[in-house]
This record gives structure tokens, sequence and C-alpha cells, in this order.
């Protein structure tokens, strides 16, 4: 990227997951432009059948489990949380949510409710009853999982904790006990998703598939798109009593549509999948410095950890000034986030590191 002086940056955060496949990739902006050119605004549900949704949802469902095959478009990733809530709701007859402490899904007035940190809640309440915020990894967030719960909403690796994977078998134990209890087992993968973490979804690396998955950031190559996906027995409960369980006016716009089917084409079509893994390992090997005290990893997203936020804020600033652009984590601000597009060649990488280094020995 370039600002208005003509100074270079490299993006090292995509936008949190956002421009996954880079900036201004040009045939998404073919798609959009095309798309532009036939039309913009229609119903987007309602009277009209428009083809970018209808086509970008075949292309999402062609790569998911068979069971997660109806898509519900929204303007963003928190909106996919609030449908997904509503969903669940519908579904069971239920309306007790379980979430994660240190989780994120959004900053509307449902998604805030299972937002896990009560600083960034408390001055919006009342909020919504009846939800329960338990840690994740834990043993307690299982136990809390009966035969009221509504459904369970979890990131697939949490992110605003500072990147922090499941340990082996809790996922599985999660959805062995919405399986039993009758619960909905909701995954966040709004930012885990579109290769994030070295798969196409996150999930596939722990064998465990939802009943609900929440897609954002990515997913609209660039333009605002989010997405709750089920199945289309689940999906049906928001067409009747009331017929309009779940509207939106901008959801699944056919310019977002078009931009992220083009974005998910060309990820798909590409190498850059199979790279990140290695691109992960090199990021680990170049990342050592004594002021350093972990790096937490899930493909090409890192977490590279400082004993306070004033330390890392001081690094994050000295590496915007020599053209590295970063930020830090919402519950973990002495964590500095790595998650650059995953277009990002091995020899930009040792270029970043490289200034990462010199701005924590500047210190």
């Amino acid at each position: 990227m370039w600002d208005v002086n003509a100074k270079e940056y490299i993006d090292l955060i995509s936008g949190f997951s956002v421009c996954n496949i880079g900036h201004s990739n040009e045939k998404v902006i073919e798609a959009v432009k095309e798309q532009v050119d036939k039309y913009m605004h229609l119903i987007v549900y309602g009277e009209f059948i428009e083809t970018p949704q209808v086509a970008y949802a075949k292309l999402l469902t062609d790569n998911l489990p068979a069971d997660l095959n109806c898509v519900y478009f929204t303007n963003s990733g928190a909106e996919a949380t609030e449908g997904a809530m509503k969903l669940a709701k519908r579904v069971t007859g239920r309306s007790k949510i379980i979430a994660c402490n240190k989780a994120y899904h959004g900053s509307t007035q449902g998604a805030l409710s299972v937002m896990g940190d009560e600083y960034w809640r408390n001055a919006f309440r009342p909020l919504l009853p009846d939800i329960y915020h338990l840690d994740y990894n834990s043993k307690e967030l299982i136990d809390a999982i009966d035969n009221n719960t509504a459904c369970v909403i979890v990131e697939t690796v949490q992110a605003e904790s500072g990147i922090n994977k499941p340990d082996a078998g809790w996922l599985e134990a999660v959805r062995r006990k919405c399986s039993k209890c009758g619960a909905l087992l909701v995954f966040d993968e709004i930012q885990a998703g579109f290769g994030r973490t070295g798969s196409l979804w996150a999930f596939e690396q722990y064998d465990v598939i939802p009943d609900i998955l929440l897609l954002g950031k990515a997913l609209g190559g660039g333009m605002p798109l989010g997405a709750f996906i089920a199945g289309i027995d689940l999906m049906n409960t928001l067409t009747n009593n009331p017929v309009l369980g779940h509207i939106t006016t901008f959801g699944g716009h056919p310019v977002s549509c078009a931009a992220g089917m083009a974005a998910m084409k060309v990820l798909l079509e590409s190498d850059w999948l199979q790279q990140v893994k290695k691109k992960e390992q090199l990021f680990l090997q170049l990342l050592q410095h004594q002021k350093i005290e972990e790096v937490r990893s899930a493909g090409l997203w890192l977490a590279v950890q400082f004993d306070s936020f004033d330390l890392c804020k001081s690094i994050i600033d000295k590496c915007i000034e020599s053209g590295v652009v970063s930020d830090w984590f919402l519950f973990a601000p002495n964590c500095m986030r790595i998650a650059p597009p995953l277009i990002t060649t091995e020899d930009e990488i040792r270029k970043i590191c490289a200034i990462i280094i010199a701005a924590i020995g500047n210190l």
C-alpha cells in the first residue's frame, strides 16, 4: 500500500483478515465492474432470484460439508452472529446461549452480549439475558451445556485473546455434548476462514462439523459481506411463524457477492493454501528476540507476545514508521498481530521480520 506521500507500506494484518488474497486483485476488480454494469441493488431477499447470490452460495456449499448447504448472506460478520443466534433460538425453542470469555463475535447488541469481556459490554447494559460465558478450552464450558441450551458459539481458533487454538479433543467433546443435549454448535470462522489457518476452513483440522458456520471478513473479497450457513432443514424454520423470520435490505448485495466469488475462485485456483504452513514456520523461525516472550500461531495468523502493552505499542509504532502496518489484540494488548495476505512471499516475510526485530532492538 502507498500513502498520500507515496510512502510504501506492507500490510501485515490484511484489514483484519479481509484481504486474504491481497489488495486490488485484478479478477476481483473485474468482477465488481462487470456486476456494476449489469445492476447493483435489487430486493436481495424477496421477489428476485439474483445470479451473484446463487452462484456464490453454490461455490461455498460445494466446498463445505454436505450438511452445511444453505447460505444466508448478511452485511457483516456481526450480522451473521445475530442471524445464527436467532436461528438457534427458533430451531430449539430455547434461550440459553453459551459463549467464551475473551471471545469476539461483533459489536451489535446481540453479538455484544456474547462478547467475552466485561470491559466492552458493561457500558451498554442491559444486554440479552441467559448468556453464559466460560473459558475457552475448559471442561466447565462442556459441563454447562444442558437441555436448556439453544447453542454454543465458539471460535474455531480464538482470535482476540491472542491466537489460541483448541486443545486436542476439546472441540470434539463440545460437539458430543451439544448433540447429546440437542443444542446447536456454532463455529465463528469470520477471521479463521478462507485459508487463514492453512486449510480452507479451520474446522477441517479438527474433524468437527458445526450446525451453523459464521463467515465474514475475506468472504466479500474486500467488499462488505457476511453469512451464516446451516442445513436447509434448520434454515427453513425462519420461513414461518413469522413468515419473514430474518430479513435484510443489503445483505448479499450483488456487487459484494460478485467480488467475494471472484476472490474465492482466485484462492481455490492458487497454491497459496499449500504454502501457509511453510510460511508460518518461517515467521516462527525468524521472530526470535529476548524481548519476545512467546509467539502463538495458527497458519498465517500469529500473536507476538511482549511483557506489556506499552512495549508492544512502541514496537508497532516503530514498525509503521518503517513501512510495516500491524496492530494488537482486543483481549491481548501486549501481543502484536500478524495476519498478512496469503500471497505474501517468503522474501517479504524475511523483510517483515527484519523490520520487527530492528524495531524491538531500537527500544
